[in-house]
């Protein structure tokens, strides 16, 4: 059995060196030519927790540095997993949904604290879906793998009711989220979370001033709907 000490100590070697590289082809009477054309294959390792911390562990993702957007770990991911990481009393336990989720590194990081994860991406790119596959085998890790397809009814997903959705790095251009809100007490008006957390507002409507009669009778309370700008560059998040 390895001391609790060398494996602090091994573990975190492993992580300094960061990745470790397989390559497709025998180097040795391979030429460059072929090395070209097949996809270089890496494995990325990343670590949460130091020697100060009760149960560091790490998270190894299979990364293919000749393909685009799924394959391969982006920034914005490392931030969330480690996010996750720092929040994983509050993610133990709970029912994670992972949108866009690529080499799925937060999804991973809440499976590996507990959490009930189910990883999506797009049904279309099965290369993505099958390496997650991958990837959840590789840590020993069981998670629910799902293709979507975005503005495809999908009643598969209104089963999960997670408690919290991830995404890394989702958002491209400017977006507008359309919502309707149950405004309960003066420190969760709309208006207010909005002016707290730096939103745009570009719409606010009472829903009763284009609710139909017969349909608003039957409501109660202070409910709006607001169209919300998110925009990367400009907009501030919580």
């Amino acid at each position: 059995m390895v001391p609790q000490k060398s494996k602090l100590l091994l573990l975190s070697i492993g992580c300094q060196l960061g990745k470790i590289g397989v390559f497709p082809t025998d180097m040795e009477g391979g030429h460059s030519s072929e090395l070209a054309e097949k996809p270089m294959t890496t494995i990325s390792r990343h670590c949460f927790g130091d020697d100060s911390e009760e149960s560091p562990f790490s998270i190894s993702i299979i990364e293919n540095m000749k393909e685009d957007y799924g394959l391969f770990v982006w920034p914005c991911s490392i931030v969330l997993a480690e996010y996750v990481w720092q929040q994983r009393l509050r993610f133990s336990g709970a029912s994670v949904i992972e949108l866009g989720a690529g080499t799925s590194l937060p999804g991973l990081v809440a499976a590996k604290v507990g959490a009930n994860v189910t990883l999506t991406d797009a049904s279309d790119r099965t290369e993505v879906l099958d390496n997650m596959k991958k990837v959840c085998d590789l840590n020993k890790l069981k998670c629910n793998v799902m293709g979507l397809t975005w503005g495809v009814w999908d009643a598969s997903i209104f089963s999960l009711h997670p408690k919290v959705i991830l995404g890394a790095d989702v958002l491209y251009d400017t977006t507008v989220f359309i919502t309707t809100y149950h405004n309960r007490s003066g420190h969760h008006l709309i208006s207010f979370l909005m002016a707290k957390w730096g939103l745009k507002c570009l719409k606010l409507l009472d829903v009763f001033s284009f609710m139909p009669s017969d349909k608003a009778s039957g409501l109660s309370g202070n409910i709006q709907l607001t169209e919300i700008v998110l925009n990367n560059g400009h907009t501030k998040y919580l």
